[in-house]
């Protein structure tokens, strides 16, 4: 399930606070990414709720 275009504009990456994108077309593993230069971390989506924490977060590759 896609989230709410309303809600992907107020997240931001909370390592570097660069907006995110949302990658949810593998819908086997949907992720937020940091648009981000430097950073680039992939945040899950878990049951349509965004897991945005440093530590769950998967380091680019």
């Amino acid at each position: 399930m896609p989230l709410e275009a309303g809600l992907l504009e107020i997240l931001a990456c909370p390592a570097c606070h660069a907006p995110l994108r949302d990658e949810s077309a593998d819908e086997t593993a949907p992720e937020l990414i940091c648009t981000g230069q430097e950073c680039g971390l992939a945040y899950p989506v878990r049951d349509g709720i965004p897991v945005l924490l440093v530590d769950e977060a998967r380091r680019p590759a």
